[in-house]
């Protein structure tokens, strides 16, 4: 008795052709959909100015204070309080370079006392170039 495959055997193929077409369009989806916005981590409510900004400059150094008083530099955040702490930082961040412009990005709610603290211990390093962030009042809240 022989026992034999009868006829040829039908060959298996996996077709990929249909998923590299899902996988272009879930990457173009998400491409697209993507902002390109510098997104930082530390939510910082800025306070209204009703003039207008004269241009967006590009942002060098950028040191945020926040509602409770931490500072950050870059996305860093100073973990002492303090100026020394603050200006340490601040050098770490940039080195020796004193020319570039610095953003100060300070929430409304924040004490007075701790945007006092951070404009010190940058005109003590030598910046010359501090703008103060705002967002544009609207015409309805004059």
């Amino acid at each position: 008795m022989r026992i034999a495959p009868s006829g040829h055997e039908d060959e298996l193929e996996i077709n990929i052709i249909p998923l590299v077409d899902v996988m272009l369009v879930l990457l173009m989806f998400f491409v697209l959909t993507t902002t390109f916005e510098q997104q930082t981590r530390l939510k910082v409510d800025l306070p209204q100015a009703s003039a207008d900004s004269a241009s967006q400059l590009d942002e060098g150094l950028v040191v945020a204070v926040d509602r409770e008083g931490r500072f950050y530099v870059g996305d860093n955040e100073v973990l002492n309080p303090g100026l020394e702490a603050l200006k340490d930082a601040i050098v770490r961040s940039v080195g020796d370079r004193r020319d570039g412009r610095v953003l100060l990005r300070a929430d409304a709610t924040a004490q007075h006392q701790y945007v006092v603290t951070a404009m010190d211990a940058l005109g003590q390093l030598g910046f010359s170039d501090v703008g103060i962030a705002t967002v544009r009042q609207d015409a309805s809240d004059q």
